[in-house]
């Protein structure tokens, strides 16, 4: 079974490099994922282009989270839970309603329309209940913003998959496990 490994930066091409550099001196590391995506060095810049645009112009940010986190659950990715439950309390979650926000139980109204059809959307390969499509319109959401939720859940599936593949090692504080399955 081959290993992926986890290349420091000076492994990859010039472009990824001053990419890491970048994203070190804006976070102050570089994230194990963000070092393996960089294997392939257009797929790190596109990826990085995407999200950090991606929803940002329709959801606050701890409505990105709440999708980020259901679809982290559902696809079973280790990797992105425990980062997205950093950056969750981050922007002002506790660490029990990043839980509910995997569980699809949190008593925010609209973030748990979000988790739900973040979660129903992951599970069902791009198909949701209706129900679940009607309550985010209901909640106030537009065909933008829609449009917009598809981007985010396709961001986080990318990193999540290439977690799933790559099984590089978490570098973030581990997320607590459910006691229950999401959705």
């Amino acid at each position: 079974m081959k290993t992926i490994n986890v290349p420091t930066v000076n492994q990859l091409d010039e472009k990824a490099q001053n990419i890491l550099n970048n994203v070190k001196s804006q976070l102050g590391m570089v994230p194990n994922l963000y070092a393996t995506i960089g294997y392939s060095s257009d797929s790190l810049e596109n990826f990085l282009n995407y999200s950090g645009k991606v929803g940002k112009g329709t959801f606050s940010a701890k409505e990105m989270e709440a999708i980020k986190l259901a679809v982290s659950e559902v696809n079973g990715c280790e990797y992105c839970l425990s980062a997205h439950t950093a950056i969750a309390k981050m922007n002002g979650f506790t660490e029990e309603e990043t839980i509910q926000l995997r569980d699809g139980s949190i008593a925010d109204a609209k973030l748990n329309i979000l988790s739900n059809l973040a979660a129903d959307v992951a599970l069902n390969r791009g198909k949701a209940e209706q129900s679940k499509v009607d309550a985010f319109f209901d909640a106030g959401y537009d065909e933008k913003a829609l449009i917009d939720f598809i981007a985010v859940v396709m961001e986080i599936s990318f990193t999540n998959y290439t977690h799933n593949l790559s099984k590089v090692p978490v570098d973030f504080p581990k997320a607590k496990a459910l006691s229950k399955s999401a959705v």
